[in-house]
């Protein structure tokens, strides 16, 4: 499955510490080969239609065909501000 990002989850992304990015981006991976396996559907859908838990963060995204479109990263204090 391919992965992209909106410009938006892209500037955050930039903005985590690296090592949060490699853990991100460990678990991106590993989640994105069966995300609707690891995905939680979001009752309010309005910035995504799933999300990813690794920890504190949170990875928010929509399926379109073989594509996992990232939306928005960051914790899960902000992420859904």
């Amino acid at each position: 499955m391919e992965i992209a990002f909106s410009p938006g989850a892209w500037r955050e992304w930039r903005r985590l510490p690296v090592a949060v990015q490699r853990r991100l981006k460990e678990k991106l991976l590993r989640y994105s080969r069966d995300p609707l396996a690891y995905g939680v559907k979001l009752t309010d859908q309005s910035i995504g239609q799933y999300r990813f838990r690794v920890g504190d963060y949170r990875i928010v995204f929509d399926l379109a065909g073989e594509t996992l479109f990232v939306l928005a990263v960051g914790n899960r204090k902000e992420i859904y501000r």
